[in-house]
């Protein structure tokens, strides 16, 4: 079975409740298959990560498993404006999406969701990306200020890696979900000095557990959610919490991605 987001943003927990944390959210358009039903809750495995989670049985639509292949086969084209409108033809409403929200099968400002849905966006969209270090550092500002969000992929809220992850979508590169998932992949870098704009370093804990992620920047400086998104100092120990005056994270490796 399979089945496709509907709305804005879904909640993705890590148990079948409620109450369970959130671990990561859907994004309108992003396809998954399903796994497991459980009274309310089904266990979905989303396709762009393999992200394992459960979400509540009302917020989805099922797909068929050929408009499953078909979404498989094309990368659908994304919304990269921080807030939009897309309209529901079949009722005439208006529902809010947010950047990195997928439009499947998108024509002359029309998509659809299911079979029979269609849907009206006329904002901009990262089609044909190719990735780059100006895009990716300019997605990357737009998030200044956003508070952090365990789990959170939106401009409401976001967590390090959901932000790195997101920065690089809208973009044209899927990174995995987690931190210590997006370290595995990319070249590793000797040193700081080597390291550009647009590279991504890593930050692990007293057990050496990589938990954090940023974006470098120019002069010496790194964006990342922790808080909020927020640019702060870099270096060969970590990051530099500027208000803290002190180091907030100590620096595992530097990966170079694209």
């Amino acid at each position: 079975m399979y089945g496709i987001c509907n709305l804005s943003i879904v909640p993705c927990r890590a148990e079948p409740s409620g109450k369970s944390e959130m671990v990561t959210q859907l994004l309108l358009g992003e396809h998954f298959v399903i796994l497991e039903e459980k009274e309310e809750w089904i266990k979905i495995k989303t396709a762009i990560d393999n992200y394992e989670c459960w979400i509540n049985h009302k917020q989805y639509s099922p797909i068929k498993e050929k408009t499953f292949t078909q979404l498989q086969s094309k990368p659908a084209i994304q919304t990269n404006e921080l807030f939009s409108l897309i309209v529901d033809k079949e009722n005439n409403t208006t529902l809010p999406i947010v950047m990195g929200s997928k439009l499947p099968g998108f024509d002359k400002g029309l998509f659809k969701l299911e079979e029979n849905s269609s849907y009206q966006f006329e904002g901009t969209t990262s089609e044909n990306k190719t990735p780059n270090q100006k895009d990716i550092l300019e997605t990357a500002s737009q998030f200044l200020n956003t508070p952090y969000l365990w789990g959170g992929r939106t401009c409401w809220g976001i967590d390090c890696s959901g932000y790195t992850q997101l920065v690089y979508s809208v973009n044209g590169f899927q990174l995995p979900r987690d931190a210590y998932q997006q370290a595995e992949i990319g070249s590793a870098l000797s040193f700081v000095e080597e390291a550009e704009p647009g590279d991504l370093a890593f930050f692990d804990n007293e057990e050496g557990k990589i938990t954090h992620v940023g974006i470098i920047l120019e002069n010496n400086q790194i964006i990342h959610a922790s808080g909020r998104v927020r640019i702060d100092k870099f270096d060969h120990y970590g990051i530099f919490h500027s208000e803290r005056k002190k180091y907030s994270h100590l620096l595992r490796v530097i990966k170079r991605i694209l």
